[in-house]
């Protein structure tokens, strides 16, 4: 069974999606406790969500789950927010702080490194290829990358997140007519909120790939849970109405995404 899986497009925006998968082997499957089986820290049904919405879009998934190991965090180890509260590249606790592996089944420096060879490196290949695919079409590749995440988590920050949570590094992963033309939708969203570079500035996926000198740019959209899911306890339901409201919108961002990209692509080579 592959662990990631890709739908080719002709479009320059590619959908990147490294948590929504939920296929845990069954060796680590038996190590996790009754806390972890419930694997409450998916991004639910993202992929269903952004289905459709844009013709010709490039989608890379990974079909793994991310306590078998978490394909958005840096395979060095390094934090992404030092200093805050977080999960690591195998998670040891799920987003409130409490155990997800029985006692003495915690994972070892081994199966780190397995997971890595057999998980995380397969996925980001292919994320890999896709991009410079994309890039050598159309000479610009923009990477958006779907998360979500429950709406209110004390464990890793305060208060109710807003609806739409926009990370571009503080614009350094981005062309800024990107980042402008995803803001434009989300504030001209009624009955939503949403932020740009708050709790969630990009995760490694964003930062890594996003480097738009070499025409390759990289935006995450962080989704409160709230907007599409029935409850953001189990069964962790997906809301067709709620998620009908919030797919215009959506829609709308990545048309703008593909509009801007195709015109930055044009722009730059009229220069040459």
């Amino acid at each position: 069974m592959s662990v990631f899986e890709v739908k080719q497009g002709t479009s320059p925006v590619i959908l990147g999606f490294p948590h929504t998968g939920t296929d845990v082997p069954p060796a680590i499957w038996e190590r996790l406790n009754d806390n972890g089986r419930i694997l409450a820290d998916t991004d639910w049904h993202i992929h269903r969500l952004y289905d459709g919405l844009l013709p010709e879009v490039t989608t890379v998934r990974a079909t793994f789950h991310r306590y078998v190991i978490d394909a958005n965090r840096d395979p060095e180890g390094v934090s992404l927010y030092p200093g805050q509260n977080t999960t690591g590249l195998v998670p040891e606790t799920d987003f409130d702080g409490l155990s997800i592996w029985k006692d003495g089944e915690q994972p070892t420096e081994a199966d780190l490194a397995a997971r890595l060879t057999d998980f995380h490196a397969p996925y980001h290949a292919a994320l890999t290829a896709e991009i410079e695919r994309v890039k050598a079409i159309h000479g610009i590749a923009v990477l958006y990358d779907c998360h979500s995440i429950r709406s209110d988590i004390p464990f890793l920050f305060e208060g109710t997140l807003p609806d739409f949570n926009i990370g571009t590094d503080s614009g350094k992963t981005c062309d800024p007519a990107i980042q402008d033309a995803t803001v434009d939708v989300v504030l001209n969203a009624q009955g939503y909120t949403s932020i740009l570079n708050g709790r969630f500035k990009g995760g490694w996926t964003t930062r890594h790939y996003g480097r738009p000198e070499t025409g390759v740019h990289a935006i995450q959209m962080e989704l409160a849970q709230s907007t599409h899911l029935a409850t953001e306890t189990p069964p962790f339901a997906y809301d067709e109405a709620k998620a009908a409201k919030l797919r215009i919108h959506l829609k709308d961002i990545l048309a703008r995404i593909e509009t801007t990209a195709l015109t930055l692509a044009h722009t730059k080579r009229g220069t040459k």
